[in-house]
């Protein structure tokens, strides 16, 4: 089955070619393909997307062998070399419930990871507290691995919480860093091994000083499940003073004439926004209004930007954008430009691709031939996400022509708020979010410019990143 983009593709060539409407178009391409109608050919692609994602036999942090199950201590020899043992990928409806259920958590604003103990990991009782789950620890100030000394002198015990369908669990989670192994972080949680089998897919999330564990393998968290639902609503704050006062002055700008275009391209209807609020324009990284960073759209684009941000050229290989210019670009008219999207799915048409690695959190472009380009660390990329948008409006207009000059009238907002931050690196790494070069050497000044590298994430996709949003009509 093709992907959704080509049928689009093929639907809009037939439009322009037969001068119908889109929807039309869209019906005739459908039933070409044999489908009933255009949602049906929609939907069937949406679930040979899950089905092709491949399940990540360690998702977030290894299960690892040592100790004796149910026990506590960590055995003196440390041994964590556990190899994978799921041979079959997880069936479509897993892996559907799952990807269902990690909307659900990101929706009602509570940050997560996610693991698949093992069949030897669960009999051994041992969990390795990879790079992952140190972030979501650290961010969440639960726990802090560089701080703490080796040994079991210096082991911290804390409470978490397995809910179920039917009950909440209190148990016990041993943090502690081995005098062996050059004191690489551990932990272990009593009595997992009647909470989740082998091969399941368990989130680990933080509530407060406690850890809540949900086996999201058999749990629908889109049914009422009051005591999963209310436990975690209750850990969000909740500010709308601000919100409120933008969200006003926005209907008064929709209730008056359409705003007048005065640039033309992808910035225009962000600088007659922000203009008609009274908002300077500058290249300043802050959030646009008070806090809350306002994107807009003509909504004829799937993807929306995240944020900018350049690599840490202090550990690139190449030093600056101009080199990654110089190295791939291509002449197109008389500039020389480096236009491309980068994704950790496949190699681009210049051989470009993202590689994350886990351990190091670091996420690096690579080239087929040139190796190493450039590097991101995970925790400069989390903290532009969350500079760039810890409250968000990102508004819908309609494009309209007025005497030959574009012009906006703004429809609707959706509002939302305090990304899952930690979800951020997982989704570069399953290609879920891009990112686009654009780079151009002028021809006629030698001028080197880039406006990203932009990170970028499909709409549709934007409920895995944030909690649930509230959709605003200004008309």
């Amino acid at each position: 089955m093709k992907k959704l983009s080509t049928y689009k593709k093929e639907a809009k060539t037939f439009q322009k070619k037969h001068s119908l409407k889109l929807h039309q178009a869209q019906l005739l391409i459908a039933q070409e393909y044999g489908f009933n109608d255009w949602p049906e050919l929609v939907r069937a692609c949406e679930n040979q997307a899950i089905e092709d994602t491949t399940s990540q036999q360690v998702d977030m942090f290894a299960v690892k062998a040592i100790a004796i199950e149910d026990s506590i201590e960590p055995d003196t020899s440390d041994d964590c070399s556990v190899e994978s043992e799921r041979e079959e990928d997880l069936t479509f409806e897993v892996k559907e419930r799952v990807l269902n259920n990690k909307r659900k958590l990101v929706s009602i604003g509570q940050d997560f990871a996610t693991f698949e103990p093992t069949a030897t990991g669960l009999k051994k009782s041992i969990l390795d507290a990879t790079q992952p789950v140190r972030t979501l620890f650290s961010e969440a100030g639960f726990h802090d691995y560089e701080s703490q000394g080796q040994g079991p002198e210096n082991k911290v015990m804390k409470k978490a919480i397995f809910i179920s369908k039917d009950k909440v669990t209190e148990t016990v989670v041993s943090l502690y860093r081995p005098n062996t192994k050059m004191g690489d972080p551990r932990m272990w949680f009593r009595g997992l091994g009647k909470f989740a089998e082998a091969g399941a897919q368990v989130s680990l999330s933080i509530a407060g000083d406690d850890v809540l564990l949900i086996n999201l393998s058999n749990v629908d968290l889109n049914e009422s499940n009051s005591q999963v639902i209310a436990k975690l609503l209750e850990l969000i704050p909740s500010d709308s003073s601000v919100a409120d006062e933008l969200l006003d002055k926005l209907k008064i700008l929709a209730r008056g004439e359409p705003l007048r275009a005065t640039v033309k391209g992808s910035t225009a209807v962000g600088r007659a926004i922000e203009t008609a609020l009274g908002i300077n324009i500058n290249s300043s990284k802050e959030p646009d209004y008070k806090g809350i960073e306002l994107k807009s759209g003509r909504g004829t684009k799937n993807r929306t930007t995240l944020f900018a941000q350049v690599a840490d050229w202090k550990i690139s290989p190449l030093k600056k954008s101009a080199e990654i210019l110089d190295q791939f670009g291509y002449y197109r008219d008389e500039d020389f430009k480096l236009y491309c999207t980068l994704s950790t799915k496949k190699p681009n048409s210049q051989g470009l691709q993202f590689v994350y690695d886990e351990k190091s959190d670091l996420l690096t472009e690579t080239n087929v031939d040139f190796g190493d380009v450039a590097v991101w660390p995970g925790k400069l990329l989390r903290s532009r996400l969350l500079e760039k948008h810890k409250e968000t409006f990102w508004v819908q207009v309609e494009s309209i022509d007025i005497d030959g000059v574009e012009h906006f009238k703004l429809i609707s907002v959706t509002h939302t708020k305090n990304p899952m931050s930690n979800q951020l690196m997982p989704l570069l790494r399953d290609g879920i979010i891009t990112m686009d070069h654009l780079i151009k050497r002028r021809a006629k000044d030698g001028r080197v410019s880039e406006k990203g590298p932009l990170f970028k994430i499909n709409k549709k996709d934007l409920s895995l990143l944030f909690p649930e949003p509230e959709t605003y009509s200004l008309l």
